[in-house]
């Protein structure tokens, strides 16, 4: 097909793709008080578009490439979603599709996509963690190839190669005007999921670090060693905590939650699926409190929740960072397609953790610590959170 061919195809086609995702998000916000007004917004909003290709074919100071307008539009529909859909190019959906397993070297980074790829959770002992990257920084290019319309789907993927070789980020951090180069050598994970220290007081540190398979059983041997040693309580840990399957996460709070509902799973126009507490779950008894992040994420988030909503564990420290959901690949023609979030995970209360995260019961925000900068001396989110902890019975 030419690029003119294409060009007549997206102006005819967009409009209808439009007034299926606007039909989608009137499905999606039924009930919510607003929805009468939408037919007629929608068709507001679609006879605006046909202005601006117009406007586009006929009176841009130059002539347009067909092609890049099209990935463009493409690209912002999906960027309107949520940080981890995307519109994904022919060459992209040809990845997704091989069904190839990602190379072992890592970096031990997290990203979701906020106008440059944004990083979420940062792995304890990583080449990421060693060389101070932290939640909340921007990766404005990778390798020197900018960042801004690259999708979180396609990011984590450039981030991984083989063992022992390189990569090399431009990071932004806080209002740094300047960039900070940061290059990474990609290696096989090496540091446990879960590590404890106990405290003089006696109560005790278990530091989670990711929800990758396994996770689950040695949180569940870990804490409940503890228990049996007699620890008073433990301050769970779940800063910057943001990989592994949501399976894990959910297998985890089953060590916690005796009874209630454990998480629920929303699809569009299907019945929730809900996850409830079985018998012999909820072995663990002893206080706990959740020390949780704006890196706190998808399993983590939904352990948090798991535990907060039954009133098993407070959350102390930041809003987690609302990324509880499942993608999968819609193809579209000529190969493109949409990398799009097709459910999310509710707490037991039955509102969204996706794109608004929990709220702590005792907020606390991370310091600021610039790159030069050492940390500060003192954690005072953990402090807060052992202080929480000596307040609860159970």
């Amino acid at each position: 097909m030419t690029s003119k061919s294409r060009w007549l195809l997206f102006v005819v086609s967009t409009p209808f793709v439009v007034l299926a995702a606007v039909g989608g998000l009137l499905g999606a916000n039924a009930g919510a008080g607003t929805a009468g007004d939408a037919p007629q917004k929608a068709v507001t909003h679609l006879r605006v578009f046909e202005d601006v290709v117009s406007l586009i074919m006929s009176s841009y100071v130059e002539t347009v490439n067909p092609d890049k307008v099209m990935e463009g539009a493409m690209r912002g529909l999906a960027d309107g979603l949520d940080p981890m859909s995307a519109y994904l190019t022919a060459d992209e959906v040809a990845i997704a599709q091989n069904g190839a397993a990602l190379p072992a070297g890592d970096v031990g980074l997290v990203v979701s996509r906020q106008f440059y790829l944004r990083v979420v959770g940062v792995r304890d002992g990583s080449p990421a963690h060693r060389a101070g990257l932290r939640t909340n920084d921007f990766i404005r290019g990778i390798d020197n190839k900018p960042t801004r319309e690259v999708s979180a789907f396609t990011g984590m993927r450039l981030l991984r190669g083989a063992p022992g070789t390189t990569v090399e980020l431009t990071v932004l951090r806080g209002n740094a005007a300047e960039p900070h180069v940061v290059k990474l050598t990609r290696e096989i994970p090496k540091s446990q999921a879960v590590t404890s220290t106990r405290r003089a007081d006696g109560s005790a540190v278990v530091r989670v670090t990711s929800f990758a398979a396994g996770t689950a059983a040695a949180l569940g041997t870990t804490v409940a060693g503890l228990q049996k040693d007699g620890v008073s309580g433990v301050v769970l840990d779940l800063r910057a905590t943001a990989d592994g399957p949501v399976s894990e996460g959910i297998a985890a709070a089953r060590h916690f939650v005796k009874a209630g509902v454990i998480a629920i799973r929303a699809e569009r126009d299907k019945p929730q699926e809900k996850t409830t507490a079985d018998a012999g779950d909820g072995t663990i008894t002893m206080p706990i409190v959740l020390l949780v992040s704006n890196g706190t994420a998808g399993a983590a988030e939904v352990f948090a929740g798991a535990l907060s909503g039954n009133a098993r564990a407070d959350l102390v420290g930041e809003p987690t960072a609302g990324l509880a959901a499942e993608q999968r690949l819609v193809q579209l023609p000529e190969g493109r397609g949409l990398w799009m979030t097709y459910a999310r995970f509710l707490a037991s209360d039955g509102e969204p953790i996706h794109g608004r995260g929990l709220r702590p019961a005792v907020p606390v925000e991370s310091p600021n610590v610039g790159f030069d900068d050492a940390p500060p001396a003192t954690d005072e989110m953990l402090a807060k959170a052992i202080e929480r902890l000596k307040t609860r019975t159970r």
